[in-house]
């Protein structure tokens, strides 16, 4: 079977999708399959000499089975609307040529940027070949909850329609959780074309280390007697981590406590900031660290924290809850109580969910764990069962090798 991928971000760039893709690429060769892949010159998470070496290579064998085709596409950078113009860009050559590929029998593509499953269905329409489409993120809806819009708004109105026309169009949508499956079927979309799948995790490579083990205590100066409630991850708008800060300035007399936070993200100077101002002293904060040393990051905790501000929750389920469990640490979320994360939480006993943007209920729930007033379940033995990367990769190779041709 030929598989043409459309990608916007494909390795040597950095992003949340990237690995997951290589992962999916190398199971889906184990079987008799020809993958090619459409994507620009890469722009994200890459220096300028990678850059450089890519400029010109327009083509390349991954491998006997994977080929790599590329156009030219100027740099991402930050400005929005420089991105904006490079998104319309990549979007038009990647129908001009997508739609050149007829020895293809599948189409597939993810849901970043916005309009890529757009282009991706009007690829498969013209082709006249079956569309599977990986929803990890729903637009417009991220853009609400980002605060970037409002429902009502002419962007959500059109985005809106990008998204109906891309669902109609598609012939399976993978999805990454239950949450996500009962947005879509309430805009219209069959639950018979939707399927499941979460994003994996690799419980080979993610897993517990011992806290003797763990060199980051040296490291960072973190005193391995004291309780550690461990929050790593993005400081966005979203994640409300205001919320982190305000409840252990309320602990700050506990010293037994220790707040051990790594980030990013636009808000994440605010917080180190805020730290120096406040003179947290029970907070060590420092930057994101590499993704080979996430065992060790999830690790140190006692607990790690989980935060979203009030109604936005609903929206999906957090990745890096995989990664969490997989190290076997438990998770107090500060997140909407009605999400798919408090659910599986209770489920799985691996954690426990609270109000989001209470500082008071997290500072209480903090201290309860440190006093061993919760009896929480090994997480671990949950993603061994369920976000596996080698049973999730099965089903992703079931949704698109049962996909047949429609012509």
């Amino acid at each position: 079977m030929n598989i043409l991928f459309l990608d916007a971000y494909f390795e040597p760039e950095q992003t949340s999708f990237t690995q997951l893709e290589a992962n999916l690429i190398k199971c889906l060769l184990s079987g008799d399959n020809r993958i090619d892949i459409i994507c620009p010159t890469p722009t994200r998470g890459i220096t300028d000499e990678v850059r450089k070496k890519y400029k010109n290579k327009k083509y390349e064998a991954v491998s006997d089975n994977v080929f790599v085709h590329r156009f030219s596409a100027p740099n991402e950078g930050k400005n929005p609307i420089i991105r904006a113009l490079r998104y319309f860009w990549c979007n038009f050559r990647t129908l001009t040529v997508g739609k050149k590929h007829k020895n293809t029998d599948i189409v597939f593509s993810n849901s970043t940027p916005p309009t890529q499953g757009f282009i991706a269905a009007k690829v498969a329409k013209r082709l006249n070949k079956p569309f599977v489409y990986n929803l990890q993120d729903i637009f417009p809806d991220s853009l609400v909850n980002a605060g970037m819009t409002n429902k009502g708004s002419f962007l959500y109105k059109i985005g809106r329609k990008i998204e109906d026309y891309t669902y109609k169009n598609a012939d399976k949508i993978i999805v990454i959780s239950e949450s996500f499956k009962k947005n879509i079927m309430e805009k219209g979309v069959p639950a018979e074309k939707i399927t499941v799948i979460p994003n994996w995790v690799d419980t080979e490579k993610i897993k517990p280390v011992s806290r003797n083990d763990n060199t980051l205590f040296e490291e960072f100066g973190i005193d391995r007697d004291k309780f550690i409630a461990l929050y790593a991850g993005n400081f966005g708008a979203s994640q409300g981590t205001d919320v982190i800060l305000n409840a252990a300035e309320l602990l700050k007399s506990q010293t037994d406590i220790q707040f051990v936070l790594f980030g990013g993200g636009s808000e994440f100077p605010k917080a180190k900031k805020t730290v120096a101002e406040k003179k947290l002293t029970n907070v060590i904060i420092n930057p994101l660290l590499p993704a080979e040393r996430i065992s060790e990051v999830y690790s140190i905790g006692d607990v790690a924290l989980i935060t979203c501000k009030a109604g936005v929750g609903g929206a999906g389920m957090p990745s890096k809850t995989w990664n969490i469990m997989a190290c076997g640490t438990p998770i107090i979320a500060s997140f909407d109580t009605d999400s798919e994360l408090a659910k599986i939480l209770k489920f799985s006993n691996a954690g426990i969910c609270i109000e989001p943007e209470n500082y008071k209920a997290l500072s209480d729930a903090i201290t309860k764990a440190k006093n061993n007033s919760f009896k929480f379940s090994n997480g671990r033995d949950y993603v061994l069962n369920n976000a596996d990367k080698h049973i999730c990769l099965k089903k992703y190779a079931d949704v698109i090798n049962k996909s047949t041709d429609k012509s």
